[in-house]
């Protein structure tokens, strides 16, 4: 009942977020900023009001248009907030409650808990998570709408992903008085080399193409790929990502939506394969090495 209920929370506290992706998105496109000013129609440029901007409902109560000028709403709104607060969900269920029974948790085991840092550890892993998903969301959108990869959410993403993986190799242990850091960089040359080797192979057919195939926002999406997944996860996004592209890319030609030299942004596939890799990216390795054993 407990994860039930944290699940419904965490799924409404992406809807929020959600919201917010979409006014980032669309103030990247019109080079404001999204920090400050309120909301308004893309369209009429009216102010909204609060009864506008409550994520997915609004968009149900007001049938998909705009209070003030009845024009149309984007269907982009709802279907973003809606996907925050799933990827939400999958990452609290993923990575925070596994190993933990909260249905037995009682007052001591909780206690035991805090001690051992486990929250404190997760707390960080599942915060870092949650951010990295709204950094992929906007590339999807943004690549999927515009045909770029915004470098003012790439490079953030990168530097957010290259300090994480940084304090990750510091072990920490606690006692009342002080703590010890031991440091291990080895454990940094895995998603190094990683992101090496993903920049590098979509550098090559961007070289190679001369940015006719792909452009250079997927190298940089690629080194950011690496970075985040580590080796062999990045395998299994890669494959993922160009395996979808390959039947999307055939699926829109025999639907005479696109021909063989029509432009269609990669990025969103490489989002698509990153999210999958995190989640099942392991488990993918595994069943295909097995089909060889």
């Amino acid at each position: 009942m407990f994860q039930v209920l944290l699940s419904i929370i965490i799924f409404l506290t992406g809807l929020v977020f959600g919201s917010f992706l979409n006014c980032v998105i669309y103030r990247l496109e019109t080079k404001q900023s999204f920090l400050k000013g309120r909301s308004y129609c893309p369209l009429c440029k009216h102010k909204l009001s609060w009864i506008d901007l409550v994520p997915v409902f609004s968009f149900i109560f007001l049938k998909g248009k705009c209070r003030y000028c009845q024009k149309k709403i984007s269907a982009q709104y709802p279907l973003v907030e809606t996907a925050t607060g799933i990827l939400f969900v999958f990452i609290i269920n993923h990575i925070f409650l596994p190993g933990v029974s909260f249905l037995m948790l009682s007052k001591s085991t909780i206690v035991d808990l805090l001690d051992g840092g486990f929250f404190s550890q997760n707390l960080i892993l599942v915060l870092f998570s949650l951010l990295i998903t709204c950094f992929l969301i906007i590339i999807f959108v943004y690549d999927l709408k515009h045909f770029i990869i915004p470098d003012k959410v790439i490079y953030p993403a990168i530097v957010l992903t290259f300090i994480y993986r940084l304090f990750w190799i510091l072990s920490f242990e606690l006692d009342l008085t002080f703590g010890f850091w031991n440091l291990d960089f080895k454990k940094l040359l895995n998603p190094l080399f990683s992101a090496a080797i993903a920049s590098a192979f979509f550098l090559t057919i961007f070289l190679i193409s001369r940015g006719r195939w792909i452009g250079f926002g997927d190298v940089k999406l690629g080194f950011f790929m690496g970075l985040l997944l580590g080796w062999p996860n990045i395998i299994s996004a890669l494959f993922i990502s160009f395996l979808l592209g390959a039947i999307i890319g055939v699926g829109l030609i025999l639907a005479k939506k696109k021909g063989l030299k029509s432009e269609v942004p990669f990025g969103p596939f490489l989002v698509t394969g990153t999210f999958i890799a995190l989640f099942w990216g392991e488990k993918i390795i595994n069943w295909y090495l097995g089909l060889f054993i």
